[in-house]
């Protein structure tokens, strides 16, 4: 890939807190797709002193695109990183740092220098990080929460509350999944696929009920592979779906959006008393009786769990989505730990 030495030298300067005079580089994919790539640069950098300085530092290319019910998130990690967000994160919880953030209005397009975070991250979490990071999100949101820092108000880029309930609502309505639960043809466990239809009967009801839950800045992407463990501290990365939600859809999404199926359970029983004590630091939770974070799981994942394994013709994925299903089915009767 061709990179603008003059970018990455202003990159670098802003990193090192020096003049950067000249750099040479090497570049990885970390992570790519149609729409956006992720790179590592690496190289030495010579400052105006004359140091050299050997660096790492990740380069974000993101290009438009359109999110169901959220057409500007294609862009709005470069709006996040353009305000003052920064401010609201603690040491112990935040983003990676971001040396240099452009805009190319004409080909919708933007580019993100970033801090490149060493740590433990995916399936490599452990349960006790899993703990932690759900501690650290509590206290992150019910600091905000508490006290609405003004920066909340200027941002204006963010999804909407009712993303997760439309989204669902969309699922539901959709007969490739709604009717397969309901034929005859389902090979889905009997009691998965009862699970499904009785979340569907009270759906109503449990959503109003969510709804009078506080309204918090959520991640909403907030699964493992954008979690890193580093020297007891928690970075989060891909801020694209960044909005307003409501208390415990980023523990729904930590527990079971592509977990350690075999810790779910545990996992679930560990980190919604975890992300509540966190929370607890500074908001009062107690008119609160029911977490509602199994129905946020089943209501956020269940349909989206059918929908992958009808669609995927890999015998080990389609067993990995029932896996799954019958964890989530599984946590309705294992008592969250206070």
């Amino acid at each position: 890939m061709n990179i603008k030495p003059e970018t990455l030298i202003c990159a670098l300067s802003h990193q090192f807190k020096t003049a950067v005079i000249s750099a040479n580089y090497q570049s990885k994919s970390l992570q790519g797709g149609t729409v956006g790539n992720v790179y590592l640069i690496t190289g030495s950098a010579e400052t105006i002193d004359s140091k050299k300085i050997p660096y790492r530092i990740v380069l974000k290319i993101q290009k438009k695109w359109e999110r169901y019910g959220d057409p500007n998130s294609w862009r709005r990690e470069y709006d996040l990183y353009s305000s003052d967000l920064g401010s609201t994160f603690s040491d112990n919880f935040r983003w990676p740092k971001c040396y240099h953030a452009e805009i190319n209005a004409e080909e919708d397009e933007f580019q993100l220098w970033l801090e490149y975070i060493d740590g433990v991250t995916g399936l490599d979490l452990t349960g006790d990080m899993y703990e932690l990071a759900a501690f650290e999100l509590g206290r992150f949101q019910g600091r905000l929460y508490a006290e609405q820092p003004s920066v909340l108000q200027s941002l204006t880029n963010l999804s909407h509350a009712d993303l997760m309930k439309n989204t669902y609502l969309h699922y539901r309505s959709w007969p490739v999944v709604y009717d397969y639960i309901r034929s005859d043809d389902c090979e889905l466990p009997q009691q998965v696929r009862q699970m499904l239809i009785d979340i569907d009967k009270h759906a109503d009801e449990i959503l109003e009920r969510i709804e009078t839950f506080p309204l918090v800045l959520c991640h909403r992407d907030f699964w493992v592979t954008n979690l890193i463990y580093t020297d007891g501290k928690i970075v989060l990365i891909d801020w694209d779906t960044c909005g307003w939600g409501y208390l415990g859809e980023d523990i729904a999404s930590l527990i079971a959006d592509e977990a350690d199926i075999d810790h779910m359970v545990e996992y679930y029983q560990r980190c919604v008393p975890a992300y509540y004590k966190g929370f607890s630091e500074y908001a009062d939770l107690s008119p609160i009786a029911d977490h509602c974070v199994y129905e946020l799981i089943l209501l956020m994942f269940g349909y989206r769990l059918v929908e992958w394994y009808l669609h995927t013709e890999d015998d080990s994925e389609k067993t990995m989505h029932v896996h799954t299903l019958q964890k989530i089915y599984e946590m309705k009767t294992s008592p969250v730990q206070s």
